[in-house]
């Protein structure tokens, strides 16, 4: 078997061909000048002739460097580029998406499987930033907002669903005529006590014309996945967003109680680049997520 020089070698000969030096060829590789210094002696040694002669302080091919370089050259460029097809192809198919952290928790993470299913040449990665941001400069491509489409006029933005309100309880704690006064009479009310959330109760109370509960001699967590999980195990009763309790509510670990109302602060969008409506795999999750949210 013929022995073959190794990459590293060919590497800092072309990277010394091409600065004239080994200390740039060195900086250029991110390594020490003896690591280039060692790989050259190395590959010298390998072909039993010498491939550069100095001439004051810059380092030149001689005549057999200059041949091998017309050949080398290519051959690892063409090593390189085919690296990064390679590496640009698999990104390629990578997208990161984010949400709030209460919708990939109780929407996105039960739909995980279906959506591998319609798309399953597709990876992705979620992120859960809140408010608003460049998406660009936080590596975002797709993002499901939820709050108001003013906020993100630089983006596209399409709606995806309106953001209804619901009154949910374990249904240990009701039955067929159970009413939200009479919850409320027994039942500490859940609160989300953080600015996203700080609305919620008084859109539901005042849309059904009851009292607005305090924090006094209720509960109150910081984020809304912790007081679903409060609601689940019969602590008290919540007024959440639907989307995010969809799917406990279908498996039976939730009800809703009274009616839904529309929420006027907040609704869900599907927002990107306008550029980025070029690619088709951002044109596949959008017309994804367009199914899942109008499936309600």
């Amino acid at each position: 078997m013929k022995k073959l020089a190794s990459l590293k070698s060919i590497y800092s000969f072309v990277a010394v061909a091409e600065t004239g030096s080994m200390t740039d060829a060195a900086k250029t590789l991110s390594v020490s000048h003896s690591a280039v210094s060692q790989a050259i002696k190395s590959l010298e040694h390998q072909l039993g002739q010498p491939l550069f002669q100095r001439i004051g302080r810059t380092v030149v091919l001689n005549a057999a460097g200059r041949k091998y370089y017309k050949q080398v050259a290519p051959a690892l460029e063409q090593i390189v580029e085919a690296t990064q097809q390679l590496i640009s192809e698999q990104q390629s198919h990578r997208l990161t998406l984010n949400m709030v952290n209460s919708l990939a928790m109780h929407w996105w993470i039960p739909r995980v499987h279906r959506f591998n299913q319609f798309a399953p040449q597709l990876d992705i990665r979620i992120s859960t930033l809140i408010g608003s941001f460049a998406l660009e400069r936080e590596g975002v491509d797709v993002a499901i907002i939820h709050g108001k489409s003013d906020e993100w006029q630089d983006y596209y933005c399409e709606l995806l669903s309106e953001d209804e309100l619901v009154m949910v309880a374990s249904p240990e704690l009701v039955d067929d005529h159970t009413t939200p006064q009479q919850l409320l009479e027994k039942y500490p009310a859940i609160i989300a006590a953080n600015d996203r959330r700080k609305y919620d109760w008084k859109v539901w109370c005042e849309s059904n014309n009851l009292p607005v509960p305090d924090s006094v001699n209720n509960l109150s967590f910081s984020a809304s996945i912790q007081a679903v999980q409060a609601t689940i195990q019969r602590l008290g009763v919540f007024v959440t967003h639907r989307q995010f309790v969809r799917d406990d509510v279908s498996q039976g670990l939730l009800v809703e109680v009274g009616s839904p109302v529309l929420n006027p602060h907040q609704d869900f969008y599907f927002a990107c680049q306008r550029d980025k409506l070029k690619n088709e795999h951002v044109l596949t999750l959008r017309n994804w997520l367009r199914s899942e949210f109008r499936a309600a």
